[in-house]
């Protein structure tokens, strides 16, 4: 394994991980089924094909949304980062969670990418029948990204969520995790306990 001569290998891998990220949260729009699959284009990604919002807010809203959390993945101060789908009354209905812990090792793209390309294939197939909602289509559904930080920066500027949380413990339904030199992640869907 190489280390990038051109920058720290915290830089590179926290860049990786940010495109990634903004991949596998517009795949999960997309599959979602939330907005006509006309919102949406097809683009290649680490050689494999993926979509990209079209319009251009709701892609800036993912990109920005993404793109601002590079400097603190690369410090290592998010620990999660969600796509929370709720209804009108703010309660989630379901929340994609992915797990990040990145470590101070040299940065093996090759591996990487190997790695991440089987994530975004098995996320696609995981998404296509038992963990979306089959009435997805008929649901008037919002959605939101947001982070967890192990410990908050200090930033002058933070937008709070609104977003209510469940009474009970979640069931968790693990989707997909690797585990590579500097790089762990882990999806899972985490959605309301049935009441009792």
């Amino acid at each position: 394994m190489d280390c990038k001569e051109n920058g720290s290998p915290q830089r590179e891998t926290s860049r990786v991980v940010v495109e990634f990220l903004e991949v596998a949260i517009t795949s999960i729009i997309f599959l979602k089924g939330i907005y006509p699959p006309g919102a949406f284009e097809r683009r290649r990604y680490m050689n494999l094909l993926v979509h990209r919002a079209r319009h251009p807010v709701l892609n800036r809203y993912i990109h920005d949304s993404i793109n601002a959390l590079e400097p603190y993945i690369q410090q290592g101060l998010v620990e999660r980062v969600a796509v929370i789908f709720f209804k009108d009354d703010k309660i989630p209905v379901e929340r994609f969670m992915f797990k990040i812990n990145m470590n101070q090792s040299c940065y093996d793209g090759e591996m990487m990418e190997i790695d991440l390309r089987s994530f975004l294939m098995k996320l696609s197939l995981s998404l296509s029948e038992p963990f979306s909602n089959k009435n997805s289509k008929t649901c008037d559904w919002r959605w939101e990204i947001t982070a967890y930080f192990c410990s908050l920066p200090e930033v002058g500027v933070w937008i709070s969520s609104n977003t209510q949380q469940w009474k009970q413990s979640p069931v968790i339904t693990p989707i997909k995790s690797m585990n590579i030199q500097p790089l762990s992640v882990q999806l899972y869907l985490e959605h309301p306990s049935p009441e009792p």
